[in-house]
């Protein structure tokens, strides 16, 4: 993972689920883009996390799962968003938490399949307020069916995501 959009996992339970948390904060550049002040038809800045980053904290947050059931040693990628829905009208704004729930559906030698919830919690009022459902998929790339070689290193869980491991207090995998 070339960019963490995870704060903290919160919660792991091999190859069943795990749920991690980001707090969206005003000094992350893609928000001041997202969407910008609109003088001449009178609309104010209206800062939010866009959903693709949202779609990314999850695939990240799933990713940990599927990864976490072997141990880390499966180099496991992103293979293909099933379903993302977010809730009309209800968008991450700065000073929000965004939870990120993965839960197992199938898991086997080739991959995994996982579905998502997101919510945005410590809102305005404290409410939770459902975010989004998404579904995806990973591929286990040593385990492809084309042959394909890949680095013998394993370029997904990289030393920055190791850090968010030991963040959270979840013990490192043997040979990282």
């Amino acid at each position: 993972m070339r960019w963490v959009w995870l704060d903290r996992i919160v919660e792991l339970e091999k190859a069943q689920r795990c749920v991690a948390i980001r707090t969206v904060s005003w000094g992350e550049d893609v928000l001041h883009d997202h969407f910008p002040a609109d003088p001449q038809r009178g609309l104010r800045a209206l800062p939010c996390m866009p959903h693709t980053l949202v779609i990314e904290g999850m695939a990240q947050t799933a990713g940990v799962l599927a990864g976490h059931a072997h141990d880390f040693r499966e180099k496991v990628i992103l293979a293909k968003i099933g379903k993302a829905v977010f809730e009309p009208g209800v968008l991450a704004m700065p000073g929000t938490t965004i939870r990120h729930t993965a839960v197992v559906e199938r898991l086997d030698e080739s991959g995994a399949a996982c579905s998502g919830t997101v919510e945005l919690i410590d809102t305005p009022g404290g409410k939770t307020l459902p975010f989004a459902q998404i579904d995806l998929m990973f591929s286990h790339v040593d385990r492809n069916r084309q042959g394909l070689a890949f680095p013998e290193h394993n370029f997904v869980f990289t030393e920055q995501f190791m850090s968010l491991l030991d963040i959270s207090g979840i013990p490192r995998p043997a040979g990282f």
